[in-house]
């Protein structure tokens, strides 16, 4: 399973670089349609009106986050995604608040955010560099809300196939068997950490909240 990952990553890396352009197609197809659902299902999680979305993508959370009333911003280390996700939201009549950058070293003040969010990260979401800096950024008791996977749990034959290829690349399997393990990694750097699964026609998400203590 480790060198299926390993043979995945740079396909990954161009679907979230030079490919970005495909990026809403392959998630949706892959998802049978219900990507989008998934990564929205963070929005109900989120507290206080400033929230930072770390690796935010083609911005579709970012134009709901600013729809429902919150002052989101948004940190993402692909320039490709940065172009489309501004795009997105200048052709949506919003505001694009987005900076090219890593999610170890935040450009923004200490305390800034109620919220920081993240949907379907890298392993980079896992490390104490990141968590460490995340930390740094909330407000007291702000909280860390992560979605680190989803999976097909319907019937029909394409849920099957779809179900299968979730399993095959390992993402899914991986975070539901390390899921103590990530848990502590959250604890230790001084989160207190509770964890759901949201449930959906044919499908069911994880959903990690990570509060600052």
């Amino acid at each position: 399973m480790r060198l299926i990952l390993l043979l995945l990553r740079p396909i990954f890396h161009l679907l979230y670089h030079q490919f970005a352009w495909t990026y809403d197609v392959v998630a949706a197809t892959v998802s049978l349609g219900r990507w989008q659902r998934w990564v929205l299902t963070a929005l109900e999680f989120l507290e206080g009106p400033r929230t930072l979305e770390l690796g935010f993508g083609p911005g579709h959370l970012q134009g709901v986050m600013q729809t429902a009333g919150l002052q989101p911003f948004g940190l993402d280390r692909s320039p490709q995604m940065l172009r489309q996700a501004a795009r997105r939201l200048r052709a949506q009549g919003q505001t694009p608040r987005l900076l090219r950058g890593y999610a170890q070293f935040a450009p923004f003040r200490d305390g800034a955010f109620q919220s920081v969010v993240a949907t379907f990260p890298s392993e980079y979401i896992f490390d104490p560099a990141t968590l460490a800096e995340v930390r740094r950024l909330l407000a007291p008791g702000g909280r860390l809300v992560v979605i680190p996977a989803a999976w097909i749990t319907g019937t029909g034959v394409l849920e099957r196939l779809a179900a299968w290829l979730f399993r095959v690349t390992g993402q899914a399997t991986a975070v539901r068997t390390l899921r103590p393990i990530v848990e502590a990694r959250f604890v230790a750097a001084g989160f207190e950490v509770a964890s759901e699964f949201v449930e959906f026609p044919g499908s069911q998400v994880l959903v990690l909240v990570a509060r600052k203590n």
